[in-house]
């Protein structure tokens, strides 16, 4: 997963214009910045430099890596300077969040966390987002990100960026060619994630107002699980398509394209309004800024 000390390398070289200067810049060797660009492009696959060229040229996905590094470092700055600026009181956050978030950017977020508030303790949870959700309302969680699945007026919703989700299945699983029909998806074994999870409760919902039934469902609410299946030929599923793309590219499973489409998941973070006052402004103050590094990090 990215980490601060990444994003610090690419901004410096490009700012530099060479990755001897970044090195000179940040204190270190120039092995060690060349290792740091190297991790960057394994974690998202792609050439970040031109190398056939002598200076240090950024390939178009490197410049669009570029402009997301440059607002995430502006935001970090800014909260140390707002912290730094007052006392942070020793205390944990306890953070709660869906598996996928588990599995994609929470490094990065709770490292972010980490640099911005060094006295709090940061205590995450991942859990189905309806358990989430229950501990939120207990006061056992101080904020969680979910899926925008829960309206509830005791809560503080903050937007965050949506996922989007395919029908993904096995290349053999369904000879049809695309687009395929939800009353053909209904003929096979459907993996879901069931109403417990806030991905599985829209879809849920958006299968209903299409009038469409699914007879023969799994339902699992791991979603490694989930992939396992897909990948094994047991059944179709509604999955996170960015997160499985290496898995489409190289033929292992079939991104399905259907009709309709299955429409966006949006993401929110929530926590309790009456931790926006007194005693509970740190708490308030650390829900901010999960939400900001949240909209950067998603």
């Amino acid at each position: 997963m990215i980490t601060f000390k990444q994003i610090d390398a690419l901004y410096w070289i490009a700012e530099l214009g060479s990755f001897e200067a970044a090195a000179n810049k940040l204190n270190m060797s120039q092995s060690a910045i060349s290792k740091r660009i190297q991790e960057l492009e394994e974690t998202f696959d792609v050439e970040i430099f031109d190398r056939s060229k002598r200076n240090a040229r950024l390939t178009e996905k490197g410049g669009e890596l570029l402009d997301y590094a440059r607002d995430l470092l502006n935001s970090r700055d800014q909260l140390l300077e707002r912290v730094s600026a007052r006392n942070v009181l020793v205390r944990r956050f306890r953070l709660g969040v869906t598996e996928l978030t588990a599995l994609t950017w929470l490094p990065a977020l709770v490292e972010a966390l980490r640099q911005a508030y060094p006295k709090v303790q940061i205590e995450p949870s991942v859990e189905l987002s309806s358990e989430l959700f229950r501990k939120l309302e207990s006061d056992q969680l101080d904020l969680v990100i979910v899926p925008d699945a829960y309206s509830d007026s005791r809560f503080h919703s903050t937007p965050l960026q949506s996922v989007n989700n395919a029908w993904i299945c096995s290349p053999g699983l369904i000879p049809d060619a695309d687009p395929v029909s939800l009353e053909t998806l209904a003929s096979y074994t459907v993996l879901t994630q069931g109403s417990q999870s806030g991905t599985g409760l829209i879809y849920e919902r958006w299968m209903a107002t299409h009038n469409v039934q699914m007879p023969r469902t799994l339902t699992s609410h791991n979603l490694l699980v989930q992939v396992g299946l897909a990948l094994s030929g047991i059944g179709v599923s509604y999955l996170p398509k960015a997160c499985l793309s290496h898995l489409i590219e190289q033929g292992s499973l079939r991104a399905l394209v259907t009709e309709p489409e299955l429409p966006s998941v949006r993401y929110v973070a929530l926590h309790r309004v009456d931790r926006q006052f007194g005693l509970n402004q740190d708490v308030a103050q650390m829900a901010q800024a999960c939400c900001d590094f949240s909209r950067l990090l998603l």
